[in-house]
């Protein structure tokens, strides 16, 4: 399958240059940066430590796309927008890992899937993935009444969104087990007098700071015991890998907003 990674000079974009290169039935066909971007020009093989590939990094995607079967995008919201729409164009499959998107944002990709795959997720990891699956699970099983459920992450100092995407997919998740909608019930800020937990809502606290790949845990607080759902990424790689999975898995599929609970075959509860 031949993929296109955008930002390609970024240090996402280099993991993905070698996890395309590491991948069987993958193989890197582009690689676009930003107009003005210093590693235009430049062999996406060689500044991601792989070696020539013969696929120079350039600024313009329109030609690139069009000899291509699919796109990586791990880049900004904005970004993500526009590649949608040039994918939907191409008639191909569009991986998205950017996070931060707004709801706007998220229409327009939506639009843009009823032309090409979408595959979207705030997260590639497939461990991840799992771990939202068995939130979505024990949040169904441990009602309000009886466990506050609260999400917790931390990322390098650099993460300028907030929460993560992560975590907003693992608040989505137990959302869905509670059979609630998370935009009414989150709680993404404390400070000052607060007041009381307030009952069945979902908890978010974000922490930043050195150079930590991410690290997320769902916490179901009862009286007298709490359990503690939590991954742990110590490699980029990983999430690089995730998305070339979903790629591949995405190829000939119909035009379909999808995440990767659809590339793991893991059913909603």
């Amino acid at each position: 399958m031949k993929l296109v990674v955008v930002g390609a000079g970024g240090r996402m974009g280099q993991s993905l240059v070698r996890a395309i290169c590491e991948t069987e039935g993958a193989e890197l066909s582009g690689a676009i940066e930003r107009e003005g971007d210093t590693n235009l020009g430049k062999d996406a093989g060689e500044l991601a430590g792989v070696g020539a590939l013969g696929t120079k990094i350039c600024d313009d995607p329109l030609p690139v796309f069009a000899k291509a079967e699919g796109i990586v995008d791990f880049t900004a919201p904005a970004a993500s927008v526009e590649f949608a729409a040039l994918a939907a164009q191409a008639r191909i499959v569009h991986v998205i890992g950017t996070t931060g998107c707004t709801s706007d944002d998220e229409a327009k990709i939506a639009a843009a899937s009823r032309h090409a795959p979408i595959i979207k997720s705030g997260n590639m990891s497939l461990g991840v993935n799992l771990l939202a699956a068995l939130v979505e699970k024990a949040a169904k099983a441990l009602g309000p009444d009886d466990f506050d459920i609260e999400v917790l992450e931390m990322h390098h100092k650099h993460k300028v969104d907030a929460p993560s995407g992560t975590a907003l997919l693992l608040g989505e998740a137990a959302a869905r087990g509670r059979n609630i909608d998370l935009n009414g019930n989150a709680v993404k800020s404390r400070d000052g007098i607060t007041g009381a937990r307030e009952n069945g809502t979902i908890g978010f606290a974000t922490l930043r700071g050195g150079s930590i790949i991410g690290e997320h845990s769902v916490l179901l607080a009862g009286e007298g015991e709490i359990i503690e759902l939590t991954h742990r990424a110590t490699d980029r790689a990983l999430f690089a890998r995730g998305a070339i999975k979903a790629a591949l898995w995405g190829d000939g599929r119909k035009p379909g907003l999808y995440s990767m609970r659809d590339v793991l075959g893991l059913k909603p509860e």
